[in-house]
């Protein structure tokens, strides 16, 4: 069997190959690891900032939807405050509308008050006036009985003419 294995080629292979395993070991193997475990933590660090924004992110996304439903909030009870004001602003208008109708309408009453105690005296003065004309006429003319009904009827026809 030594022909076919050289025993000193094979043990000076396996020398080399330690040799130069101890050697990639020491100078090669080393920073080549440190590169790949540098480069393994600067991807995990990587990863972990990521994460961190990430979960910034949703806090602060967590935090505007809050904040956004607080201003829906405030713009619906802000809205339902403009709807009372314009209710009750329009309850004043009324209000004031009904009353300024209702000063509107004493004053045409006493206005139609007025006028009517205007007409009853001038009515009153015309009765007067007329009474005092068929006396006068009586006296002149010292008429019979008959004659004062005839001259009474045409006075009391001549009250029921006027305006």
């Amino acid at each position: 069997m030594n022909g076919l294995i050289d025993v000193k080629l094979v043990l000076t292979q396996i020398l080399g190959f330690l040799i130069m395993v101890g050697i990639l070991g020491r100078y090669a193997w080393g920073p080549i690891v440190r590169g790949l475990e540098a480069r393994r933590q600067k991807i995990a660090d990587e990863f972990a900032e990521a994460e961190r924004r990430q979960q910034t992110a949703d806090q602060t996304k967590a935090r505007y939807e809050q904040e956004l439903r607080g201003i829906d909030a405030q713009a619906r009870q802000k809205l339902q405050e403009a709807v009372a004001e314009g209710q009750r602003v329009a309850a004043e208008i009324r209000t004031q509308a009904q009353a300024e109708a209702q000063q509107r309408l004493q004053r045409a009453a006493e206005e139609v008050e007025r006028e009517r105690e205007k007409a009853k005296e001038l009515l009153k003065q015309q009765v007067v006036s007329l009474s005092i004309r068929t006396a006068e006429k009586i006296l002149r003319a010292k008429l019979d009985d008959p004659a004062q009904r005839k001259l009474a009827g045409e006075f009391i026809d001549q009250v029921g003419t006027l305006p």
